[in-house]
């Protein structure tokens, strides 16, 4: 049984760890927007030590940020610890983590992107639950944050089963340069890939990331799963399809019950039609549920989602319908 972790409630103190870019990195208008959507939340902030430390990698030593996510897990008093934002190196952090440590204190984790590494070696190795979700800079949006944090209070302040349901607006802008300067763009809804139902448990993030642990001791269960996917705008339709080759060899077909692909960047320029040209050409999934354009990924809103909870997903034509039970 996977370890489901503790809700967040007003008066919880959380720690914002780096195990990935530094603190660094984010303005202090950024901080601003966030510190405050944290304090209206009733959530109390704390820092790591070395959260504001940057080397070669844009971020602090491996001793460094182990010693911070040690500590935050070890802190009693901690009930949550949030990523400042992605980067490119946490799988740097997993020979050395202490995950008796982690397993002993299950809270909430939550990031995503290059946090997607640490997320499912947490699985792997521990059994405990973590999020995928917004990060501690994704807080400081000053516009067009609802749907993000309405999503995060169901999934991480709330035990009820959550039914997702598509933004009325996205945006794919680079936001933190001007907050005021935002392009909304319309969203089209979900995209029917192929029809089916399952129930299955969540394994998933960022697409390049989680391939990185291929070979490792730190790759999740491969069984019974549902892949949440996603990729950010470094991918295009050539490089997606060999990364999520890769990833469908790790399985048994007949383990993968359904797939629920996030919102790719423009830059990438996936379609609907290449989605449905890259499923066909599989003719080993066409028998199970596959969706994609839901909102998780590299744009704006993002739902939470729990790594290791459970789902079940729905596709009859023009109903689909995403329920997370277990989070």
């Amino acid at each position: 049984m996977h370890i489901i972790p503790n809700k967040l409630k007003i008066g919880d103190t959380i720690r914002i760890v780096a195990p990935s870019s530094s603190f660094g990195l984010i303005s202090q208008g950024v901080r601003d927007v966030a510190n405050q959507r944290f304090k209206e939340l009733g959530l109390n902030l704390s820092f790591s030590k070395h959260v504001e430390e940057k080397d070669e990698f844009i971020s602090s030593s491996i001793k460094s940020r182990v010693e911070d996510l040690h500590k935050a897990f070890a802190n009693k008093n901690i009930k949550g610890i949030f990523t400042v934002i992605g980067g490119f190196n946490c799988n740097q952090l997993l020979p050395y983590l202490d995950w008796n440590l982690i397993k002993k204190n299950p809270k909430i984790f939550i990031g995503f992107s290059d946090t997607t590494a640490l997320q499912n070696a947490i699985l792997a190795k521990t059994g405990l639950v973590t999020y995928y979700g917004p990060a501690y800079s994704t807080f400081g949006q000053k516009l067009h944050f609802d749907y993000t944090l309405d999503c995060f209070k169901k999934c991480l302040m709330n035990n009820q089963p959550i039914i997702l349901k598509p933004s009325p607006k996205w945006t794919d802008d680079a936001w933190y340069l001007d907050q005021d300067k935002r392009i909304l763009i319309e969203n089209s809804g979900y995209w029917n890939i192929s029809n089916g139902e399952a129930e299955g448990t969540i394994i998933g993030g960022n697409l390049c990331t989680l391939n990185l642990l291929q070979g490792t001791p730190y790759f999740p269960l491969k069984k019974n799963v549902i892949l949440f996917i996603e990729d950010d705008d470094e991918t295009d339709y050539v490089h997606f399809d060999r990364d999520f080759e890769s990833l469908l060899q790790m399985f048994e077909i007949k383990n993968i019950r359904g797939i629920i692909f996030g919102r790719f960047q423009n830059k990438s320029a996936m379609t609907l039609t290449k989605m449905k040209r890259l499923i066909k050409i599989r003719p080993q999934l066409s028998k199970i549920p596959i969706i994609a354009n839901v909102d998780f990924g590299h744009t704006s809103p993002i739902i939470t989602f729990p790594i290791g909870g459970t789902t079940r997903l729905t596709v009859k034509n023009k109903l689909i319908k995403i329920t997370v039970l277990k989070h």
